[in-house]
């Protein structure tokens, strides 16, 4: 009878333990849905005033999810590949060029945009003075970063310029937990005259990428 008791308790633990390992388990994948799913909206939600700021850029089609640039950021030790598109495929993979607004280099705004939890987690580690490279179809440029604002992410903070910009964007304060209350903007000026690279267009170098991959 003892014995029988002592296989019943037996059993009844390892149901109960193989039941808080699944129900542990379960939640830790519902917390990286719920995660992905919050940082999908987050970067969305950094980039829609982006969007109906950002002037059309008619010259250049390129599909979403296209290499289109690389960033090298020496003082945070990044160097990614940037994709076109800003929706969750995209950043999931690297920085995102947000559509509409030109290639780096080119005149006028090119916005960037990543997750304050992935690709720019140390944005905020840099400071004006702070030097940007960047490579996009016909041109390879160095920036200077002249300005680091915080702002209301319903506060209007990016805007047409006439000559090359950068602009890189995320979600701010970078270690928040919840969904974040503002945006941290970070712009760049080019350090000098940069002639483009002659024979590379933007578009044959994305269907090159594309192709190899």
């Amino acid at each position: 009878m003892r014995k029988s008791f002592g296989l019943l308790l037996f059993a009844s633990g390892g149901l109960l333990l193989a039941f808080a390992v699944a129900r542990y388990t379960i939640g830790m994948v519902r917390a990286d849905e719920a995660r992905s799913a919050w940082n999908d909206a987050e970067a969305r939600a950094t980039v829609a005033l982006a969007r109906s700021m950002a002037a059309p850029h008619p010259d250049v089609v390129l599909g979403i999810g296209a290499p289109v640039a690389r960033i090298v950021i020496p003082r945070i030790d990044l160097d990614e590949i940037v994709l076109e598109g800003v929706d969750g495929d995209e950043l999931n993979a690297g920085p995102g060029h947000l559509p509409g607004s030109v290639l780096p280099g080119e005149r006028g705004n090119s916005v960037i945009s990543a997750h304050r939890d992935r690709h720019f987690s140390h944005l905020d580690a840099l400071n004006v003075g702070d030097t940007i490279r960047t490579e996009s179809g016909r041109f390879a440029n160095t920036w200077v970063v002249v300005s680091t604002r915080v702002l209301d992410k319903d506060a209007p903070a990016l805007f047409n310029t006439r000559g090359p910009t950068l602009t890189l964007t995320t979600c701010w304060p970078i270690r928040y937990l919840g969904p974040a209350p503002d945006r941290l903007i970070v712009t760049a000026r080019p350090v000098g005259p940069r002639p483009p690279r002659r024979g590379v267009s933007p578009s044959s170098r994305a269907a090159s990428a594309a192709s190899a991959s």
